[in-house]
């Protein structure tokens, strides 16, 4: 079962959030702040990170920039969930490894979608070398 981290300070974010992953079989663990998260991720390794940018203490691009300067939580896919709509935002996200960018208010079936498909990318991308198949 994949195991999701879900990184909001805002209750009601987080219950819809977490209600509607649980509805589809995944596993979430939240954290309300950015050195829980950090601290999380490294204790359960999640399949999936879901991180707000607007956090208190460390922001959102700070702690995506620490998971994935981090070797145990660098390989670790992130889909940022903000209000923060700007284009300046969207792409500094992405840049600092984010694999997707989905502002508030969000759709919370479009979420799922995007999670399901982040984790099939996940199930079909080589972990390692020796699970490459190379041609020539």
């Amino acid at each position: 079962m994949a195991k999701i981290l879900l990184v909001d300070d805002e209750l009601t974010f987080q219950e819809l959030i977490k209600y509607n992953l649980e509805q589809t079989g995944l596993e979430v663990e939240i954290a309300s702040d950015g050195n829980t998260a950090l601290t999380k991720a490294e204790q359960m390794s999640p399949t999936l990170i879901i991180l707000d940018l607007m956090l208190p203490g460390i922001d959102g691009f700070e702690v995506c920039c620490r998971f994935k300067a981090n070797k145990k939580t660098s390989s670790i896919p992130i889909i940022i969930l903000s209000a923060k709509s700007e284009d300046f935002e969207k792409v500094l996200g992405l840049e600092l490894g984010a694999e997707d960018y989905i502002t508030k208010p969000f759709s919370p079936r479009e979420l799922v979608a995007r999670v399901k498909v982040c984790l099939r990318r996940i199930a079909t991308t080589p972990q390692s070398e020796n699970d490459r198949i190379k041609v020539g």
